[in-house]
């Protein structure tokens, strides 16, 4: 019997990878108060890797109370900052400012993963990728901002490294796909394993 995947975020970069990749899944957006989430979590001096796992794992207990009999995908992406949590951009103005901090400078993109099966969690995993932003002048970000706020008011950090957000960098280490914000070769081989995917 196959078991029905449920990818728990309305993220239309993460629905493409799935699709991409040749998984057969369904959507349900979680509505959680992520905000509240990290708040709560700060408060207590939690590392971003944590707030980034505890995220994911919000969202697939969300969807998973409401689909027991699936395997449900909560994800989340943080940006590590100098040990700063950095966040998706209020205004253009925030955008501008947050890559005005981050230029000429080292950050961390941390991708989690949380699979629930019957309301419990039962695989996760946090990737990280390391890049190095180049130092754009001020010109060139407030136009970046301009030309791209639609798309980047999503994004943590203020930017999208699959558009023009890649001129921003001088050096990625690290997986592609936490770039984008989804572990997927870690969650693929887990799938592959539990049976889902044929092996």
């Amino acid at each position: 019997m196959t078991i029905p995947l449920v990818l728990a975020s309305g993220s239309k970069i993460r629905a493409t990878l799935l699709r991409n990749a040749g998984v057969v899944f369904d959507t349900h957006i979680a509505r959680v108060d992520e905000e509240a989430i990290k708040a709560s979590l700060l408060a207590e001096d939690a590392s971003p890797r944590d707030i980034a796992d505890a995220l994911a794992e919000a969202k697939a207990r969300k969807i998973a109370d409401k689909t027991p009999e699936a395997l449900v995908i909560g994800c989340d992406q943080v940006l590590d900052f100098q040990g700063r949590l950095m966040s998706k951009p209020k205004s253009p103005d925030d955008a501008l400012d947050q890559l005005q901090r981050m230029r000429n400078e080292r950050h961390t993109l941390l991708s989690a993963a949380v699979i629930y099966e019957d309301r419990r969690p039962v695989w996760r995993h946090v990737g990280q990728a390391r890049l190095r932003m180049r130092d754009a002048s001020d010109a060139y970000l407030e136009g970046y901002v301009a030309r791209n706020w639609e798309s980047i008011r999503h994004a943590v950090g203020g930017y999208k490294l699959e558009e023009e957000g890649v001129r921003l960098f001088t050096r990625i280490d690290g997986d592609y796909f936490n770039v984008l914000g989804m572990p997927m070769l870690e969650m693929l081989a887990y799938l592959t394993l539990r049976g889902v995917l044929e092996r």
